[in-house]
């Protein structure tokens, strides 16, 4: 009986401490002050100017800021002779993006000058000019300390194959 009378007053008295007011007095003639002072004025929202959409023509040409490539093979870019060599066995580096693909390094050994390729698995590979790299045909032609260049055959959409030109540049990223 005295538990239960104890379990019903504890609430009670918990109650009756919240409820006094002395503490709330000088909050309560701040508010009455601010509530007094009369209202600012808001600007309204300025109007919506609606944005014009641009569109960049120049998305497919060649940046100015890569270095231009000459071809080496002696035939014009998109002669009717021009086809990957399907029969070959691909190379490693084929199996990835060619923007997957980052110049890392350079290595000579023996009198042979290697560059040094990370792959989007964080593999490093040994590459020498006459590889083969990216899903493209990709095939090395130059090597240099800073880049590669490389000829990709890509098809032109019309049943026939074009020369495209690409590098990869050394990653100085670290």
């Amino acid at each position: 009986m005295v538990r239960a009378l104890l379990i019903l007053l504890i609430p009670i008295v918990g109650l009756v401490a919240c409820g006094s007011d002395s503490g709330y007095a000088d909050l309560e003639a701040f508010m009455a002050e601010k509530r007094a002072r009369p209202g600012g004025h808001i600007e309204p929202i300025p109007p919506f100017k609606a944005y014009k959409a641009f569109s960049y023509s120049a998305a497919s040409m060649r940046s100015p800021f890569d270095r231009p490539i000459q071809i080496v093979t002696g035939e014009p870019i998109g002669r009717p002779t021009i086809k990957p060599d399907l029969d070959r066995t691909k190379e490693y580096l084929e199996q990835f993006t060619f923007d997957s693909l980052s110049m890392v390094g350079t290595l000579a050994k023996g009198g042979d000058f290697f560059v040094l390729i990370q792959d989007d698995t964080g593999g490093i590979h040994r590459v020498k000019k006459g590889n083969f790299v990216g899903r493209n045909h990709g095939k090395i032609v130059e090597t240099t300390e800073t880049y590669i260049a490389v000829i990709e055959i890509v098809s032109d959409g019309n049943e026939g194959w074009i020369e495209r030109p690409r590098t990869i540049k050394l990653n100085m990223a670290g």
